[in-house]
């Protein structure tokens, strides 16, 4: 077999990124001298190898303009081609479809709000003062507990929710995802039980699946976790951690009340029980709402913030709070696993809460998500649906509708008409049961494609 000429090999490298989408049709190919200067390559070579491109129509050559590429080969996948609703149980399905951005395609069963109530914090306005606090360190990795400046923040802001801490109490995380890898890293070894609301987070299930650890579901009721349950399973298992979400719930949208958070301390004083208390919809509540934080003063809770719904999930910054026992240990385990945070996006956080114009940001933010939850709940008692709770504000319904006992059937119909939706039994610990509740999006709930697939089905 004859060996490739260089500019083959050039021409090859070039083909397989056009095949595989690195390189998309219009997009312009670096010119000559740059992709000489890049690799190293003689002009005559880079020469050769974009003219047997031409000459394949991946490229075309504009006259004083340079080289484009004319068409894009369907790419080589490695994902799975069945339709979407056979993975419809998936939690990678489900997380997928949580970045599709389609034409036409409604996104009823996104986690997200829309990005229109969060365009008055566009990250362009506070880069100059980023910059200005000194760029040096924005080239280094930043420190294991993460930028001081926003941590100062954090104590500030934690103090509005009556939660008292030190900067020594908080380390900054990749969001609330990455807040949960690290206390599931220290404190789940494969094989111990695990308590998780039910239905729940079902991220946070995947995450537990993937260190080989045993969900205990707790029931979730429209004002807390099952209490009763919850006894039954800690005497009965003896598990030392509970993951949680006191307002807000996702999927449900239900709020702990005062009384069970009471009782839910009592329990976790009584068996020794660890509560992660993931608080990622705090700034979608008024600051006066429960938490399980600031009646223990994280004496036996772990809370977790992100300001990825709230500001912008791009950033990617969240933090821990508590013992500075707990957070020095998390933070060994940041350092080992990613060196550190980001800083840039840490001190652009710290920026923005600086700023008066985020308190009326988030003034702004919680008006919307209150007439989005009041038109959304109307709606739905015009479609005769039930409710499994009536909050005030909250990005998520959990419902349930007349004729409808497995929500995958009306995800199936949703899907076929570019509709999608959050089915009920995504969210559930045993994922296979039937479940005739779906998660909703107040934000998009007067989608009319929706409303009359669910007329059609009751009539």
């Amino acid at each position: 077999m004859a060996r490739s000429t260089l500019a083959q090999q050039v021409a090859s490298a070039i083909s397989q990124q056009i095949t595989d989408g690195a390189l998309k049709a219009g997009e312009k190919l670096p010119s000559l001298r740059e992709y000489m200067r890049l690799h190293g390559h003689s002009k005559n070579t880079v020469i050769t190898a974009y003219e047997h491109l031409a000459a394949e129509g991946l490229v075309e050559a504009r006259h004083g303009q340079g080289f484009f590429v004319t068409t894009r080969v369907a790419p080589t996948s490695e994902e799975d081609d069945s339709l979407p609703y056979n993975r419809a149980l998936d939690t990678i399905w489900m997380m997928r479809q949580q970045f599709l951005r389609d034409p036409g395609h409604s996104p009823l069963g996104e986690g997200f709000p829309p990005v229109e109530w969060l365009m008055d914090m566009r990250l362009d306005k506070f880069h100059r003062q980023v910059v200005r606090a000194g760029v040096t360190t924005l080239f280094r990795y930043g420190t294991r507990l993460g930028n001081a400046g926003l941590r100062a923040r954090l104590v500030q802001k934690l103090a509005d929710y009556n939660i008292k801490v030190s900067t020594r109490q908080l380390v900054t995380t990749l969001g609330a995802n990455h807040a949960m890898d690290l206390i599931i890293r220290r404190y789940v070894n494969p094989g111990d039980p695990v308590l998780v609301e039910d239905p729940g987070y079902y991220p946070l299930f995947g995450k537990l699946q993937l260190q080989g650890a045993t969900m205990l579901g707790v029931p979730r009721e429209p004002d807390g976790p099952n209490l009763d349950v919850l006894e039954q399973l800690l005497k009965a298992h003896r598990p030392k951690l509970f993951f949680l979400q006191s307002i807000g719930h996702n999927p449900t949208g239900s709020d702990l009340s005062p009384a069970k958070a009471h009782q839910l301390l009592r329990i976790a004083e009584t068996y020794d029980l660890l509560l992660v208390e993931n608080d990622a919809m705090a700034d979608f509540k008024p600051s006066s709402a429960i938490k399980l934080s600031a009646l223990d003063q994280l004496n036996r809770t772990l809370y977790l913030g992100s300001f990825s719904k709230s500001v912008s999930a791009a950033l990617r910054v969240g933090f821990i709070a508590g013992s500075k026992q707990r957070v020095e240990e998390l933070a060994d385990i940041k350092m080992i696993l990613h060196n550190s945070g980001a800083e840039y996006s840490e001190r652009t956080i710290d920026v923005i809460l600086g700023e008066g114009q985020f308190l009326r940001h988030l003034s702004r933010l919680q008006d919307r998500l209150h007439q989005a939850t009041a038109r959304g709940l109307a709606l739905l008692d015009e479609l005769g649906a039930e409710v499994f709770c009536r909050p005030e504000q909250s990005l998520y319904l959990w419902a349930r509708f007349p004729n409808i006992d497995d929500a995958n059937v009306l995800t199936r119909l949703c899907l076929a008409e570019g509709v999608m939706l959050a089915p009920g039994a995504i969210f559930c610990t045993q994922p296979k049961n039937q479940v005739p509740w779906t998660r909703l999006n107040v934000a998009y709930l007067d989608d009319p494609v929706f409303c009359r697939i669910i007329r059609q089905m009751q009539q």
